[in-house]
């Protein structure tokens, strides 16, 4: 057998992409690691992210640095961990580099592993029957292979071919354990509890029993879901947990930061620009710290183009089965999250796992965890999901519209019907549908009285009418000054371009007004002279909350 599980030779995804022009060292949070070895109450981690988050390559380094296995000084000896962390200290890294014995497992391959021997029945072994058991018979298996455990092992009459904890302890050793993909078993194998309770109990053996954590100098879950709750407690308390609800103090290490994103495409020939990849891949934001999706930034860097490479996932199909729940009106909820509003939520309830949703809360911070929503402290438990970037907004964008309900929905005749209203001049309608939408739930997070909200009303109101037919600008400089929001037909000459400037308290003529003499028609009239410009003036009234709007079209 390979040694795959214990103390791996380290060459793996991070090894490789160290050479690679992407590459952003992160190595320091090795630091962070080495900080907690053989603390009684630290050395218990769980670091859980999206899909494409760096999970594997963040464990890969971990397992890389630490094994036994392996011989990495070539590799850190140029990395952060030995030229930045403490630095002025007398730390040093080799006390720590390439000095465990380390246990990884990767349940996504062991389970590959398992399902080959399952099909196999000439690899059948008594008493192995279901991914738990395989999952410690090839451990054991590995343990008994290393010279220095082989007799401690094999005298021990207790240790079975499943017996992982009794061959630990029998071993009398402390052990770096990293396990990737911890919460497959949840995903996976969903419905299965029997074999859910058979997982949690061998870990609860392990870390949460005296004899199997003393076994531990670090222990390190990754995966997409936090820990498993139970009647509302963890079954492993112990961990100490970051996730994409909670991943204070370590928030720089969910992804990318805007200057490690900025260093990385200075330093590439991509073509690529900062403001090109903030608009696509940033929004994941933690106490004010911008966070890139890491997997993403690095394929756009490689391709040289930012797009979707979201879409296509496997768990698009989570999303879909959770808006189509329509819990509390969900759908609702995304399709203005995907218009760029906010939406309050608790987390407090929400079980950890993909079957135990039964509320909006719960769905909320589901989509939370996939990387569908990011989501801003708002107190306590309490959280405010939004939809973080032009990525993750194309992709649902693409799920809602292949719905079946899509088009019945009263958001979608709401935005057609001011659609209509805007090409047939109706400033009345606009009026009433946008102090329909400025008095909604929706906006009452963005700030009533703040110009932003109207704003975001008239984006949420033209968002599921004008499809793919249209780019959005704000601010876009034209005539003698900036005008305040733009749509401009991609392709259609038979689409007029239209031009909307905002007032609060002020009235809407005032608006109108600002568009002729500043002449904000003129950059339209020379670039699409086939195209008809309409110009809109909307106000509110912030004491009254009365709404105008005017309307005037140039046909060309």
């Amino acid at each position: 057998m390979s040694r795959t599980i214990f103390n791996p030779n380290g060459k793996n995804s991070f090894t490789s992409l160290v050479v690679e022009n992407y590459f952003v060292d992160k190595t320091v949070f090795i630091g962070k690691t080495i900080e907690r070895l053989d603390s009684s109450d630290r050395k218990l981690i769980a670091f859980t992210r999206p899909r494409r988050f760096g999970k594997t390559v963040t464990a890969h380094m971990l397992a890389s640095f630490y094994s036994k296995g392996a011989d990495t000084k070539n590799i850190f000896s140029r990395l952060n961990i030995a030229t930045d962390y403490k630095k002025g200290t007398d730390f040093n890294y080799e006390e720590y580099l390439n000095k465990f014995d380390v246990i990884y497992w990767d349940l996504n391959s062991i389970k590959g592993d398992f399902t080959a021997y399952q099909c196999d029945a000439s690899l059948h072994i008594e008493g192995i029957d279901d991914l738990v058991d395989y999952l410690q018979f090839i451990t054991v298996l590995e343990l008994k292979q290393n010279r220095e455990f082989e007799e401690k092992i094999s005298n021990n009459p207790l240790i079975g071919k499943k017996s992982l904890k009794q061959a630990l302890v029998t071993t009398q050793n402390k052990f770096v354990l990293i396990m990737d993909e911890w919460d497959l078993i949840y995903r996976d194998y969903r419905e299965d509890e029997q074999l859910q309770k058979k997982f949690i109990d061998l870990l609860t053996g392990l870390f949460k029993a005296y004899d199997g954590l003393e076994c531990f100098s670090l222990v390190y879950l990754t995966g997409i879901l936090p820990i498993k709750k139970y009647n509302s407690e963890s079954a492993l308390n112990n961990f100490e947990e970051f996730n994409m609800l909670s991943p204070e103090p370590y928030e720089e290490y969910l992804g990318f930061t805007e200057e490690e994103v900025e260093k990385t495409v200075n330093k590439s020939d991509s073509g690529l620009s900062l403001a090109e990849l903030k608009e696509w891949y940033d929004g994941y934001r933690f106490n004010g710290k911008d966070i890139y999706n890491p997997n993403s930034v690095a394929l756009a860097i490689k391709k040289g183009k930012c797009r979707s490479f979201w879409s296509g996932t496997s768990s698009n199909e989570e999303i879909i089965r959770l808006i189509n729940m329509n819990f509390d009106g969900i759908k609702d909820d995304i399709l203005n999250m995907i218009a760029g509003s906010m939406v309050e939520f608790d987390f407090e309830t929400f079980q950890n796992d993909l079957v135990s949703i039964d509320n909006k809360d719960q769905a909320l911070s589901l989509l939370v965890c996939l990387g569908y929503l990011g989501c801003i402290n708002a107190g306590d438990t309490q959280r405010l999901a939004f939809v973080p970037n032009k990525e993750i907004r194309s992709a649902l964008n693409s799920i809602v519209r292949k719905q079946p309900w899509y088009n019945s929905l009263p958001i979608i005749e709401r935005s057609e019907k001011l659609f209509q209203a805007i090409k047939n001049c109706d400033a009345e309608t606009v009026a009433q549908i946008i102090e329909n939408i400025h008095n909604s739930t929706y906006v009452s997070v963005l700030g009533y009285n703040r110009e932003e909200a109207l704003i975001f009303c008239l984006i949420a109101g033209l968002m599921w009418s004008i499809g793919t037919d249209y780019e959005c600008y704000r601010e876009v400089q034209s005539g003698a000054g900036f005008v305040d929001l733009v749509y401009v037909p991609k392709i259609k000459v038979d689409l007029p371009v239209l031009l909307i400037e905002f007032k609060r308290d002020a009235g809407a003529d005032a608006a109108l007004k600002q568009i002729k003499e500043n002449n904000y028609v003129s950059r339209y009239c020379s670039d699409r002279a086939d195209n008809e410009v309409v110009m809109i003036g909307l106000s509110y009234n912030s004491k009254t909350k009365e709404h105008q709007c005017v309307i005037e079209s140039l046909v060309q």
